[in-house]
């Protein structure tokens, strides 16, 4: 069977109704004062901060999306059996929501689908914390310390969405890098690989002999080192794509 390690960017969600946030038309480009929303240090200093930061996620179209028909074809891939790597720079949880699993899925910068504790690490679900965000805007831990006696931790909660200021979930890259030069194919979907250190990826790939297919709209830095380019719209190319390749390799095993 195949095996296919796959790298997805902002490109990937738009059409599902998530603006990106570098582009011409990005959310940081156009407002660079909301970059603040995920600063660690902020986060951590200013309880205006924090509130901010946790209403601008709720009412965000990353916490409101559904997944696209782009999403929907990297789970059919993977139900076949052949996506072995879906690392993805995006940390709106979409590719969980579409049905891939944490086998297959690597979050490089975290997601927005569950959140922790800072001081005890315990591990929450966003949506429970949303739901009562009117009622707490400044969310806390309240899980018992029985070394404490037994009194609430009271630590500051934390989407697990990685921050500026933050490293990367420990292993992400490694993990990624491994699967990717292991691969018999890397596809790249909606990334401009202008952010490092995932855009590293590709030419990992190019030097352990990987094909590369990038499949953007816009030039990247690293389109030299592709087998195939791709500059259509993903929701319409990547269905495509996946289909095409599961039909080939079922035929092949015939």
């Amino acid at each position: 069977m195949k095996k296919i390690a796959v790298l997805t960017g902002a490109g990937i969600s738009t059409s599902a109704g998530i603006p990106d946030f570098r582009g011409p038309e990005g959310v940081w480009t156009k407002h660079p004062e909301q970059m603040n929303v995920y600063d660690i240090d902020a986060f951590l200093s200013d309880q205006e901060a924090r509130e901010y930061s946790w209403r601008w996620q709720k009412e965000s179209p990353v916490w409101n999306a559904r997944p696209g028909d782009a999403h929907r074809a990297l789970a059919e891939l993977e139900q076949a059996g052949m996506l072995t790597l879906l690392a993805t720079q995006n940390f709106d949880a979409l590719h969980e929501k579409a049905g891939n699993t944490d086998k297959v899925v690597v979050n490089l910068h975290g997601t927005i689908g569950t959140s922790h504790c800072m001081k005890c690490r315990a591990r929450y679900d966003t949506a429970d914390i949303m739901d009562r965000l009117d009622d707490e805007p400044d969310p806390h831990c309240h899980r018992r310390l029985p070394y404490s006696g037994n009194m609430p931790c009271n630590g500051l909660i934390k989407t697990d969405v990685v921050y500026f200021g933050e490293m990367l979930p420990d292993g992400a890259m490694e993990t990624s890098m491994r699967r990717v030069a292991a691969a018999d194919e890397f596809w790249v979907i909606g990334s401009t690989l202008e952010v490092f250190p995932a855009a590293s990826l590709v030419p990992v790939a190019a030097q352990a002999g990987v094909p590369i297919t990038i499949m953007n709209m816009g030039r990247t830095q690293y389109d030299r080192l592709a087998t195939t380019l791709i500059h259509e719209d993903i929701a319409v190319a990547l269905p495509r794509l996946v289909h095409e390749t599961i039909a080939a390799e079922t035929g092949a095993q015939r």
